[in-house]
């Protein structure tokens, strides 16, 4: 726990991206320890809780992303973004995020992640639509799979995590590791105000993107389903990481 909470603090060094994140859906599915551990590369290792592993599929729109020096470009710094993602810690019991893909509607910024970032970023088709009513319609095609489409919004009013519960270990992570052309691990850190979280009513769901990752269908919807309040996010560079000794304050 204590480690949990402190890679919430924002490192002493300097962030080199800012961007907003909107329009979060959290879906998540229990799965089976082994399973999502014989996924993962070398130095990383299954996260549970209460004895559970979980995967997510997490559908959101990225705004203004741009490095911090710079202003940002409409045509450039807004996309649709979906994540397909397990929770994780390394030798040192850093926890963070594991990404099997980020799908994501701007062509470039997926060049741009997958070189300088080691992030498994996708190119697809992707649309989002908010209704009056604040329902979003969400839709992604990645190529050689059908389109996932969801339906969403909050059915409930909106909280902090309580540090110890469920939400508080799926959601409140701010690490994220991947792994480079010859399989090295990497790590980052992003930083922003604590999740601000709901009960979320799912009218439409797909598990296609996990599919498309190469797991097999729980066919059943998700066990745990969230919205997010919108954020304002920083990140670090990621970089070749050794868990010995390291710490979530010197990331």
């Amino acid at each position: 726990m204590e480690d949990r909470l402190l890679a919430r603090e924002r490192p002493k060094t300097r962030p080199v991206l800012q961007m907003q994140w909107k329009e979060l859906l959290f879906l998540h599915w229990s799965w089976e320890e082994r399973e999502i551990q014989a996924t993962l590369p070398p130095g990383l290792f299954v996260d549970t809780f209460e004895g559970k592993a979980w995967l997510a599929i997490v559908p959101f729109s990225m705004r203004r992303v741009h490095p911090v020096a710079l202003p940002s470009l409409p045509w450039l710094s807004n996309f649709l973004e979906l994540n397909v993602r397990t929770y994780v810690h390394d030798g040192a019991g850093v926890p963070g995020v594991w990404f099997y893909s980020l799908v994501c509607s701007q062509p470039l910024a997926v060049a741009i992640a997958r070189r300088f970032f080691h992030l498994n970023y996708v190119n697809a088709r992707m649309e989002a639509r908010i209704d009056p009513s604040r329902r979003c319609s969400y839709e992604a095609r990645r190529r050689g799979f059908e389109e996932a489409a969801f339906r969403y919004g909050a059915s409930g009013a909106k909280a902090a995590a309580e540090p110890g519960s469920l939400e508080f270990f799926l959601v409140e992570r701010y690490v994220l590791f991947s792994a480079g052309r010859k399989q090295q691990l990497h790590a980052g850190r992003v930083h922003h105000v604590p999740y601000r979280i709901g009960p979320a009513a799912v009218e439409k769901w797909s598990f296609i993107p996990a599919i498309a990752d190469g797991f097999r269908s729980p066919g059943r919807p998700a066990d745990h389903a969230v919205v997010a309040e919108d954020l304002d996010v920083l990140a670090w560079p990621i970089r070749a990481h050794s868990a010995p000794g390291l710490s979530p304050r010197n990331m």
